[in-house]
């Protein structure tokens, strides 16, 4: 085969060892030796041309282009441009393949910068189109040289490796799935997408059906992740990791902090109730329809969209988890993990193809109405943000991928919800803090206007030490108690039935807004209210809705 050509780029004298140590790696590696042909300036013999006709045609026939960025800038042409910035110019401008690659500043540990002005105007410049790699040492940069062009070869086809996804877990076996998770999904993606086996199909079957599972009974790590009894025991690093921090900054104290475990659909629906509990709420009123509205501060929808793609596309052969911060403006969202190869943030705000870098675990992701398959997430969470006002949400790709969604400019300190104007009778609002600390400084519930008697209404401090004087309020409920369903969830199953029985043939997306879920989990927990005869679905799929059974209202006399 033609050999894949490296052009390695760089000021020579800041990184003369390493240029040379760098291809005799390459060329004496197993692996990479069989594949690439690195090229540095200093290996050219003696010629009769200047030395931008010697190096600017190499960096424009080579496959890849490789930088190393560090200190200094190197000499400069009489238009102020340096040879290394030269070739990242060719380099780019005929499309080759980029990879960057930065040291360290030299007295980074007293935060001391000794970079050249315009080198570090490079790095900016650079950073902004080109995903980067840090290094300190040679051997730092070897390892990472060696991770970026092995990803390469994958990308390429070279090599055919399985990806993480579709790998047979050597250990796991159909022990380890849970069947009502399997048995939830074949609902839920029947309802959402058609799915095509029918309700009550065993596990195999439907693992067979998603190419999760063997001829000989080998379960592959995204059934592991969908379906799995204890995801983490087999990856301990699918964990999702969530933070709250009063300021803009990450400083202690922090108010909130919880790690996830479990499925990914469960670690979705956990993530966003973290996001949302802990955002400004407005409840609407009553004077237009029966229904209660419910606007949050950042859209529902777009902090699932991001939260969903940061759990389905992260890299899960990385040992960094899935790292959610919200701040006093802003949310973040972090996960170890790449973009595609080919394409680019730039890119991912313009119609492009989807491209999943784990297909076998986005897919039944996709069949439970989590995502969408056609590429439009990312202009889907811009939309949303804009369409409430806020600033337009950032995308970089660095060691890490990250989005960050902007909070309203107003003083959104603390946690704010605002009752005033709410009609007297209130039924079946779902305000939940559960998991704050009990410290919360800055918490404003304002029951201006609300009368002493409030029915339905389920407000949980769980965890929340915060004295309320001269309230004087009723909590009517309904005594059912859900076996083997924990505490927090058995009150938000209340909740939701106080609001279909006050409020007959509701349908899945009222109770989405209820309780500032995923539609799926709306769905989730409808399923147990009619699996405990609790509630049915009557009428056609677009004019029906959801009610108290007959044998409760004649039980419960309603």
């Amino acid at each position: 085969m033609k050999p894949i050509k490296l052009f390695i780029s760089s000021v020579q004298s800041e990184f003369a060892n390493e240029r040379i140590a760098l291809c005799d790696y390459i060329r004496g590696d197993a692996l990479l030796g069989k594949f690439f042909q690195p090229f540095i300036f200093e290996e050219l013999p003696a010629e009769n041309c200047s030395v931008p006709q010697a190096f600017l045609p190499e960096a424009a026939n080579c496959d890849i282009y490789v930088g190393l960025l560090g200190d200094l800038y190197g000499y400069e042409n009489e238009a102020g441009i340096s040879p290394t910035e030269q070739e990242y110019d060719i380099a780019t401008q005929n499309k080759k393949h980029r990879l960057i690659f930065i040291k360290t500043c030299r007295d980074a540990a007293r935060h001391v910068s000794t970079r050249q002005p315009k080198e570090t105007a490079f790095i900016a410049k650079v950073e902004k189109s080109v995903v980067r790699k840090t290094f300190s040492s040679f051997e730092e940069l070897r390892n990472t040289v060696y991770a970026a062009l092995i990803r390469y070869l994958e990308e390429k086809e070279y090599l055919r490796l399985l990806p993480f996804d579709a790998t047979f877990h050597h250990t796991a076996t159909l022990k380890d799935i849970d069947n009502e998770k399997v048995a939830l999904f074949v609902q839920m993606a029947q309802k959402k997408r058609g799915f095509p086996l029918a309700a009550g199909a065993n596990t195999k079957t439907v693992l067979t059906h998603l190419d999760l599972l063997s001829e000989n009974g080998q379960i592959t790590n995204s059934a592991l992740l969908l379906f799995g009894k204890q995801p983490q025991r087999f990856f301990i690093t699918s964990e999702v990791k969530c933070a709250q921090f009063y300021g803009n900054e990450i400083t202690k104290p922090i108010p909130a902090y919880q790690v996830y475990r479990g499925t990914v659909f469960e670690l979705i629906d956990q993530a966003v109730s973290f996001v949302m509990s802990r955002i400004d709420a407005r409840v609407g009123t009553r004077d237009k329809s029966a229904d209660v509205d419910i606007d949050y501060e950042l859209p529902l929808k777009a902090v699932t969209e991001a939260i969903v793609n940061a759990i389905t596309h992260r890299d899960y052969t990385s040992n960094g988890s899935v790292q959610i911060m919200l701040f006093k403006n802003r949310l973040e969202i972090w996960n170890p993990g790449y973009l595609p190869y080919g394409l680019t943030v730039e890119r991912l705000l313009i119609p492009h193809p989807s491209l999943p870098p784990n297909p076998l675990l986005a897919n039944p992701i996709y069949l439970a109405g989590y995502i969408e398959r056609m590429g439009t997430g990312t202009g889907d969470i811009v939309r949303k943000c804009l369409d409430l006002g806020l600033k337009h949400p950032d995308f970089e790709q660095g060691e890490d991928f990250k989005v960050t969604l902007w909070r309203s400019e107003q003083d959104n300190e603390g946690v704010n919800i605002d009752f005033e104007g709410v009609n007297d009778k209130i039924e079946g609002v779902n305000i939940d803090f559960e998991g704050v600390n009990d410290k919360i400084e800055g918490v404003n519930i304002d029951f201006e206007g609300v009368n002493d008697k409030i029915e339905g209404v389920n407000i949980d401090f769980e965890g929340v030490n915060i004295k309320i004087e001269g309230v004087n309020a009723d909590f009517e409920g309904v005594n059912i108690k859900f076996e083997g369903v924990k505490e927090s969830l058995q009150k938000e199953l209340l909740q939701i039935y106080d609001y279909i029985k006050q409020n007959p043939s509701i349908k899945a997306a009222d109770v989405e807004n209820l309780i500032g879920k995923s539609n799926a989990t709306a769905e989730r927990y409808l399923k147990i209210l009619k699996d405990n005869k609790l509630i049915e679905y009557t009428g056609s799929d677009k004019t029906g809705g959801y009610r108290i059974t007959q044998n409760e209202l004649t039980k419960n006399k309603i």
